[in-house]
């Protein structure tokens, strides 16, 4: 038993070490641009947001999320975007990415589901806000655009997301820590023998 729990709690630590890499952001040998744990930021936090390259909803939400990671870099915070497809490949990604507008991104793909996990993310788009030393200060929506699956607002009144980035890089306590997030859900994972 002992040697059951050393070994997942070591594959677990491991698995959130993951090779980033995004669009523009190869080196000229061709090797990933970066080798970091998501769970470690070096700045003030990293969102982790949870996407697929089919789900309309996480789709739908590529400029915003665009827009939120801009505006954060310069404050500290940097962003990831964790694919959650079954079948996606580097060059899925960069294909993905192109499509609609993702740029100085850092992107990985979560092949074990082992960040979704580790975060708690069930569905994409679903964001998780990581400080320095791997606390998650933050998971759920982006805003509260959708009511439920299917059903959205008009006028999108809560930026849950940016507020819970606002809190961090005031140092304040993020005032609500978790919300529900609606769209696709994420598929478990694949067993191997």
């Amino acid at each position: 038993m002992l040697r059951w729990t050393y070994s997942f709690a070591v594959g677990t630590a491991l698995a959130c070490v993951a090779l980033v890499f995004g669009a523009g952001a190869r080196q000229r040998n061709n090797a990933p641009a970066a080798v970091r744990d998501l769970f470690a930021p070096s700045g003030k936090a990293n969102v982790l947001v949870f996407v697929m390259s089919d789900c309309p909803i996480s789709n739908g939400y590529a400029t915003d999320i665009q827009r939120i990671c801009a505006s954060s870099r310069s404050r500290g915070v940097s962003c990831t975007l964790v694919y959650e497809d079954l079948s996606i490949d580097e060059a899925g990604v960069r294909k993905h990415g192109h499509e609609f507008g993702y740029r100085d991104i850092g992107t990985v793909i979560d092949r074990d589901r082992s960040l979704a996990q580790r975060a708690g993310a069930t569905v994409t788009p679903e964001a998780a806000l990581v400080e320095p030393g791997g606390a998650v200060k933050y998971r759920g929506r982006i805003d509260n655009r959708y009511v439920a699956i299917g059903k959205s607002r008009q006028v999108v009144t809560v930026h849950d997301l940016r507020d819970a980035i606002d809190a961090i890089v005031a140092g304040r306590p993020v005032a609500q820590s978790q919300t529900e997030a609606f769209g696709c859900f994420i598929p478990p994972r694949r067993y191997t023998p």
